[in-house]
């Protein structure tokens, strides 16, 4: 089941990744385009000195039941969508710390920018106000809630592209990616070229995936977490 939800988050990264963001109390950006995020009290979580509130998780738990629903299709057992939520609310917690440590800022000219080049608020080439509020309100979101979400998500994806691209292949792991072409590509084949920069690139992904995922566990294991699963 897990495995399934995370290829559905990967089959339409925008809207979950959005919906699973969170705004935060110790860590709010005020963005003053459309709106200001809501301020939340109770805590089902904490991550450092974040929180992630009841009514955070309720509408995160709530707008994913509802996108696996309608995108995946497929029974979910509740306890497994649960935790899969609090997972995903607390590493984007985490990703946030990550990005105030590195010093990294979201302005409200990147988070307008963003926004406004999106495919799914666009009509005739152009950012439709209109059609942007009809799309969130769809997904029980209102401008201002969103705009502080996607600051969130915007701000991790920051801390994660200085992790993703402090990674290089060193030159060990360029000749045995070299070895893998000339194995697995024909001689005088025209496609040589493509093949070979394709591997190169899916060796370096990996290489990347392995050290978000290990900054990520290093993140766990210094910054305190505590979820509260009788409030879930």
């Amino acid at each position: 089941m897990i495995k399934l939800m995370r290829e559905g988050a990967h089959k339409y990264p925008w809207l979950l990744k959005s919906l699973m963001g969170i705004l935060a109390i110790a860590f709010v950006i005020t963005m003053g385009w459309w709106g200001f995020g809501e301020q939340q009290t109770d805590a089902v979580a904490s991550v450092g000195n974040l929180n992630v509130t009841r009514d955070e998780y309720r509408r995160a738990y709530e707008n994913t039941y509802r996108f696996y629903k309608e995108k995946v299709q497929g029974d979910f057992k509740e306890e497994a969508l649960k935790q899969f939520v609090v997972d995903g609310l607390v590493e984007n917690k985490l990703w946030i710390l990550a990005a105030k440590e590195m010093g990294l800022t979201v302005t409200a000219d990147e988070l307008r920018d963003d926004i406004v080049q999106r495919d799914d608020f666009r009509r005739n080439g152009k950012f439709d106000p209109e059609l942007y509020r009809r799309v969130l309100a769809a997904n029980r979101l209102t401008p201002s809630l969103f705009e502080s979400l996607h600051a969130n998500e915007l701000l991790g994806d920051k801390a994660r592209t200085v992790v993703r691209d402090s990674v290089a292949l060193a030159p060990a792991e360029i000749v045995e990616a070299q070895a893998l072409m000339a194995r697995l590509t024909p001689a005088g084949s025209k496609s040589g070229n493509s093949a070979n920069e394709r591997i190169l690139q899916d060796v370096l992904l990996q290489k990347q995936q392995r050290a978000l995922a290990a900054y990520k566990e290093s993140m766990r294991a210094t910054v305190p977490i505590q979820i509260h699963k009788e409030l879930l």
